[in-house]
């Protein structure tokens, strides 16, 4: 290898091995910002997942006892038709359709105005790629 010292001193060796440890180190410091962005996340959605299931459970049950009564309702309304039953259920089933893809569309839509992505991470990212840039064009 090149151990001839220049101008500065040091040799081509040591500036490639301060390189490196400068890199791993900026790679590390990355890695950490990330995983601690991620991690207050993850802790924030932790939280309110025992509320989360017990919320969904209880809504389970009373959607399921409300989709029996309207379906009873509907039934009453084709009160001589043997098919009833099947006409109240079929009109309920319709109804929780449309409601649930109306739903489904809203929550899409406010999941894509949200950004979950790590913001902070990108971020610096974004400001060491112009750094590095300028740094290269100086160079």
């Amino acid at each position: 290898m090149n151990t001839t010292a220049t101008p500065n001193g040091r040799s081509l060796v040591d500036i490639l091995n301060e390189m490196k440890e400068e890199l791993q180190q900026f790679v590390q410091t990355r890695i950490e910002l990330l995983k601690r962005e991620l991690q207050e996340k993850f802790a924030t959605v932790k939280a309110t997942l025992p509320l989360l299931a017990a919320g969904a459970l209880l809504l389970t049950i009373a959607f399921l006892l409300f989709s029996f009564a309207l379906a009873g309702l509907f039934a009453g309304v084709f009160a001589g038709n043997p098919y009833r039953w099947f006409f109240g259920f079929l009109i309920v089933g319709f109804l929780w359709l449309v409601l649930g893809v109306i739903a489904a569309m809203i929550a899409m839509r406010q999941l894509t105005a949200r950004k979950l992505m790590p913001r902070k991470t990108i971020s610096v990212l974004h400001d060491d790629k112009a750094w590095i840039q300028q740094e290269a064009k100086v160079i």
